[in-house]
């Protein structure tokens, strides 16, 4: 999945963006608040962390603007840690959570992941669709018959984002925004080479493909059958 990463404090990028790229998340990362509020309006992003302290615009600005446009993409905001005023100007503006500086990574992670969880509508870490079981935190999946199947990266990011949005058809372009780094080469051709690699593990009948739209990943086998 792709997320905006919102911020000024370079050192604090360098060390967090690879933190979120292990645990399967295609991170873009803006430094101030006018090039983070255009990028979340064209692109499409599973979530933000946005900082509140940013120049050019500030976070409660962007976070304002987005919301007023009816953005409901879950946002993140850090805070300094003993601003309290900051985190309810937040939230009152449309925040789903804030988290204080500094932080510990494994903690925004895990905030992330709950967000994320919620505006899906998935209750658990394990995403189930189809029979199918993802675990997020050990990037691997369960399969019909009870075997598991570790993923790579980008496979992990694939699947991740089709069993969120069961039932959709998804582009190439658009599955290729969501496994590729910002720096990256988005060949949405190779996306065919990672769907391939999926059925061959849990069955082509998991993946659907719509001739010149996409692909679907099946949310009720019965129904396809």
């Amino acid at each position: 999945m792709r997320i905006l990463l919102v911020e000024d404090d370079l050192l604090l990028v360098k060390q967090l963006k690879p933190e979120l790229q292990a645990v399967g998340f295609a991170v873009e990362h803006a430094d101030n608040g006018i090039d983070g509020e255009f990028l979340a309006q064209e692109e499409d992003f599973g979530a933000i962390v946005l900082d509140l302290g940013l120049p050019g615009k500030s976070g409660l600005e962007v976070l304002t603007n987005l919301r007023n446009q009816k953005m409901m993409i879950p946002i993140l905001i850090l805070t300094a840690r003993d601003s309290w005023q900051e985190r309810v100007d937040g939230l009152k503006a449309g925040a789903d959570d804030y988290l204080g500086k500094p932080f510990y990574t494994p903690e925004l992670i895990a905030r992330l992941h709950s967000l994320i969880r919620r505006h899906y509508g998935q209750a658990q870490n394990r995403l189930q669709v189809a029979g199918l079981e993802l675990n997020i935190h050990q990037q691997e999946v369960i399969d019909t018959q009870g075997k598991q199947h570790a993923l790579t990266g980008k496979e992990f990011r694939l699947l991740r984002y089709m069993m969120l949005n069961a039932g959709k058809i998804l582009s190439k372009n658009q599955l290729s925004e969501h496994i590729y780094e910002e720096d990256a080469l988005k060949d949405s051709n190779v996306i065919e080479v990672y769907i391939n690699r999926l059925r061959q593990r849990l069955g082509k009948a998991h993946i659907k493909t719509k001739r010149g739209q996409g692909y679907i990943l099946v949310k009720n086998l019965q129904e396809e059958t």
